[in-house]
C-alpha cells in the first residue's frame, strides 16, 4: 500500500484526534516498519489494519466508520494536491463514473504501482450510477466516504446504497442517486 495513504492517515488522526492519541497508536500497535513512512515508499497492508483497529479499539469508533472519516480527510488532500483532476468534471455521477478510465490512470501516473480496487459500471443515467468495487482489501467504507464528499464538492444531495455482493466486503454494489 502507497505510503501516503499511511502520511494522511496519520495526519487525520493526529487533526482530529490529537497528537496524544496519534502517539499512543503509534506506540501500541506491532508495525513490521515501525511507523515510519513516505508517502512514496510502500508498506504492508496489514499495517493499516493494524493501525486502524489500534485507533477503532482507542476511540470507540468501529474501522468502517474510522475508513469514511478518513476518505473525507483523504478527499481534502486530493483536491488540495490534484485540483486538475476535479477540474475536468461538472458534475458528481460524470467525475464516479470516470474512476476507473480517468482517475486511477492519473493516480497510476504518479504512483505507478499503487494497487487500486476496480470500478464496473452496471447503469448510468444522469442522476444515477450503480457500480461494482472489488478490491482483495474490502475498504468499501473508505470508497463509500470518496462518493460522499464527491456528492459535497459539487454541492449537491444524494444517496449512496451500498450492498455487499461477498460477505467479505471485497464485492460491493454501490448504487448513487443524486438528487434533482
Amino acid at each position: 500500500m502507497k505510503g501516503i495513504i499511511f502520511t494522511e492517515f496519520l495526519d487525520l488522526v493526529e487533526e482530529k484526534f490529537g497528537l496524544a492519541l496519534a502517539d499512543s497508536i503509534m506506540e501500541n500497535t506491532d508495525l513490521a516498519s515501525g511507523g515510519i513512512y513516505t508517502s512514496v515508499g510502500t508498506y504492508n497492508f496489514s499495517e493499516m489494519l493494524a493501525l486502524l483497529a489500534t485507533l477503532s479499539a482507542k476511540s470507540n469508533i468501529s474501522v468502517d466508520d474510522l475508513l469514511e472519516i478518513y476518505a473525507e480527510h483523504f478527499f481534502g488532500s486530493l483536491k488540495k494536491n490534484y485540483p486538475e483532476i476535479f477540474a475536468k468534471y461538472e458534475e458528481p455521477i460524470e467525475m464516479l463514473a470516470s474512476i476507473e478510465n480517468h482517475i486511477h490512470v492519473e493516480v497510476r501516473k504518479i504512483y505507478p504501482n499503487a494497487e487500486l480496487p476496480s470500478f464496473t459500471i452496471e447503469s448510468r443515467t444522469e442522476t444515477t450510477l450503480v457500480m461494482i468495487y472489488k478490491s482483495s482489501r474490502a475498504m468499501y467504507s473508505f470508497g463509500r466516504g470518496l462518493m460522499n464528499k464527491t456528492l459535497q464538492h459539487f454541492n449537491c444531495s444524494g444517496t449512496i446504497l451500498m450492498e455487499k455482493l461477498k460477505e467479505d466486503g471485497t464485492e460491493v454494489k454501490f448504487s448513487i442517486t443524486k438528487n434533482e
